[in-house]
C-alpha cells in the first residue's frame, strides 16, 4: 500500500467508528426536566399531563376560567429566571407528547403592563402541536389585577424590572423553552415563531432588534413600541381633550366625535376611486376639519373652534416645542375609535407608565402633564430599559430570519403611522426596499381597528410559508365582520405588502377580494 494513502484511510476509518459511536441526543422523561440546570433558571415544577386534566383557576388580566380542560398529553414546566438580583421572571414551558409535536415552537406575548401566564392559551398552543412558551414579564399584577387598571406599583423604584418587561423577559423564556425542548424530544426545535399583537408587537419588535437568534419568523402586529415616545404621545391625545375635563371647550363629546368621523369619510372615501366606507391610504387623506367648523353659534352639527383645534391637534400628534414630532397622531377615518381615549379617559397604560416609571408617583396627576418636558424625562430615564426601535435589523436578516409588521389605520389607542414610519426606516437603514422585503414586509389595513392576529388576518400562516417554504406573501386577505369578532363576514379584501395598496379592478362585488389587486399608491 501506498505509505501517504494508508495514513489517509486510517483517518478516514477512525472518523467512521467515531460517528457510529455517537448516539442521537437522548429523549428525557417529563419528570427527569426538573433537574435541567440553566443558568439564572430555577425549575420550580413539572408536571406530566394527560388528556382531560384540568387547569385551576387563575387572577389577573391573564388568568383563565376553572374547569379548562386539558384536551392533549402534555408536560408542563413552571420556572423563574433571575437574570439580576432585581430579576424575578415567570416562566412556563408547555411541551406535547413527541408523538403530537409539529418540530415548531410558538411563543405568546403580553397585554399593556400586564404581569401573568395565560396557562390557557399555552395549552391551546400545545394541543395544536406547537411547543407553547410564555412569560409574566418579570411581575405579577396583585395591585390591580383588573385588565383595564393594569397596575404600576411594580415598577417604583425597580428599574430593572422594567427592562424585564421592555425585552429581557422574552429572551429568557427562548432560553428556557429551547433548553427544555431540545431535552424532552432529544433534537432542536426546528422552526421558532412569534406571533402576537399590541404590547406583544412591541415584545416582537425587540426580540427582531436584540435577540435576532431567537425566532425564525416574528409577526409584530399593532405594536405599542417606541414606549418612551408612545406613551407621552397617546397621553398627549386624552390630554388635549380633557386637560380642561368633559365640561371644558376643548372637549369632544362621542356625538361630536361621529360627526367628524362622518365627515372624513365623505371627503376621503373616494380618494381610490371606489366609494365603500374606507380610507384605503389615510396619509393621502387631506380633510381639514375646520371645514365643519360651526358658522355661529355651537350645534350639534358642527364644531366649534375650540373641537376643531383639539381634532387637529390629535391629527397631528405630540410634538416637541421646537416642532420635532414625538410620535404620529391618529388617522383620518379612525375618529370612531377616540372616545375609547377621550370620553373614557386617558388609557390607564398610559398613566400608569408616567407613574410607575417616570415619576414613580402613585399621585402623579396627568392634568399636570406637559408634553415636551415629561417626554425628556421619560426619555432619560427609562428609554434605554423599555425602547424597541432600532430600524438597524441587518442582523435579524444575517441569521435568516422574517418579520411580518401589521398596522391598523383605525387603530384603537396606537397612533399608526408611526410603524409605517419605522419601516420606512428600516428601509433606509438596509439599504432600500428590496434589500428591505426580502425578510421583513409591513401590510397596513384599512379600516380595522386593532390586534388582527387571528382567523380575520392570517399572518401567521403567510409567515409560515415564508420560513417553512420561501414563499413571501405579497398580500394577505382581511375579512371585515360586523359587531365582535368572530362575527358574520361582510367584506374582504387583499391587504398588499407596503408601499403597496388594493385597488378594485372595475368590476364584480366590492366586497370580495377576488376583485381586487395590488397597485403601486397613485395607479
Amino acid at each position: 500500500m501506498n505509505n501517504r494513502i494508508a495514513p489517509v484511510l486510517l483517518i478516514l476509518l477512525l472518523a467512521s467508528f467515531a460517528l457510529v459511536s455517537i448516539p442521537a441526543a437522548a429523549q428525557q422523561t417529563c419528570e427527569s426536566l426538573a433537574s435541567v440546570k440553566i443558568p439564572n433558571v430555577t425549575i420550580t415544577k413539572v408536571t406530566a399531563g394527560k388528556p382531560g386534566d384540568s387547569l385551576s383557576a387563575q387572577t389577573g388580566g391573564m388568568g383563565n376560567v376553572p374547569g379548562r380542560t386539558i384536551k392533549s398529553p402534555f408536560c408542563r414546566i413552571e420556572a423563574f429566571s433571575a437574570p439580576t438580583s432585581d430579576s424575578h421572571i415567570g416562566i412556563e414551558v408547555w411541551l406535547p407528547a413527541p408523538a403530537n409535536w409539529n418540530g415548531k415552537f410558538l411563543a405568546a406575548g403580553n397585554p399593556g403592563f400586564i404581569g401573568g401566564l395565560t396557562a390557557s392559551g399555552l395549552a391551546g398552543s400545545m394541543e395544536q402541536g406547537y411547543v407553547a412558551g410564555g412569560t409574566d414579564t418579570g411581575h405579577v399584577d396583585t395591585d390591580n389585577p383588573d385588565r383595564d387598571t393594569q397596575g404600576f406599583k411594580w415598577a417604583i423604584g425597580h428599574p430593572e424590572k422594567w427592562a424585564d418587561w421592555g425585552y429581557r423577559a422574552v429572551h429568557e423564556m427562548v432560553v428556557v423553552t429551547k433548553t427544555m425542548a431540545e431535552k424532552y424530544y432529544g433534537k432542536k426545535i426546528q422552526y421558532s415563531y412569534w406571533n402576537s399583537c399590541h404590547n406583544g408587537g412591541n415584545q416582537a419588535l425587540n426580540e427582531a432588534q436584540r435577540y435576532p437568534n431567537d425566532f425564525d419568523g416574528i409577526v409584530a402586529a399593532d405594536p405599542a413600541f417606541y414606549i418612551s415616545h408612545l406613551q407621552a404621545g397617546s397621553l398627549y391625545v386624552s390630554w388635549v381633550a380633557l386637560k380642561d375635563g368633559k365640561e371644558g371647550a376643548s372637549f369632544l363629546p362621542p356625538a361630536k366625535v361621529a360627526l367628524l368621523n362622518k365627515a372624513a369619510i365623505a371627503a376621503c372615501d373616494k380618494d381610490d376611486g371606489l366609494e365603500d366606507g374606507l380610507i384605503v391610504d389615510p396619509t393621502k387623506c387631506k380633510f381639514d376639519p375646520a371645514t365643519i367648523q360651526c358658522k355661529g353659534a355651537d350645534s350639534d352639527s358642527c364644531l366649534s373652534a375650540a373641537q376643531v383645534d383639539t381634532a387637529k391637534k390629535i391629527y397631528a400628534g405630540a410634538k416637541f416645542k421646537d416642532g420635532t414630532p414625538i410620535y404620529s397622531g391618529f388617522e383620518r377615518g379612525s375618529e370612531s375609535n377616540w372616545d375609547f381615549m377621550i370620553d373614557r379617559g386617558p388609557f390607564s397604560v398610559n398613566i400608569n407608565y408616567f407613574k410607575g416609571m417616570v415619576f414613580q408617583d402613585p399621585n402623579w396627576d396627568f392634568h399636570k402633564f406637559d408634553v415636551d418636558r415629561d417626554t425628556k424625562k421619560a426619555m432619560a430615564d427609562t428609554a434605554k430599559y423599555v425602547d424597541g426601535n432600532n430600524p438597524d435589523l441587518r442582523p435579524l436578516k444575517k441569521a435568516g430570519g422574517k418579520l411580518i409588521i401589521v398596522s391598523s389605520w383605525n387603530s384603537l389607542a396606537l397612533p399608526p403611522r408611526q410603524v409605517t414610519e419605522y419601516y420606512k426606516s428600516v428601509e433606509k437603514t438596509m439599504g432600500g426596499p428590496a434589500q428591505t422585503q426580502d425578510f421583513a414586509r409591513l401590510f397596513s389595513i384599512p379600516g380595522a381597528g386593532g390586534c388582527v392576529v387571528g382567523p380575520s388576518f392570517k399572518a401567521f400562516e403567510a409567515m409560515q410559508e415564508w420560513v417553512e417554504k420561501g414563499t413571501a406573501p405579497d398580500q394577505i386577505t382581511y375579512s371585515y365582520s360586523e359587531g365582535a369578532k368572530g362575527g358574520k363576514v361582510t367584506r374582504t379584501r387583499p391587504v398588499c405588502a407596503y408601499p403597496k395598496v388594493s385597488k378594485y379592478k372595475g368590476s364584480g362585488d366590492i366586497n370580495d377580494a377576488a376583485n381586487f389587486t395590488c397597485v403601486s399608491p397613485g395607479k
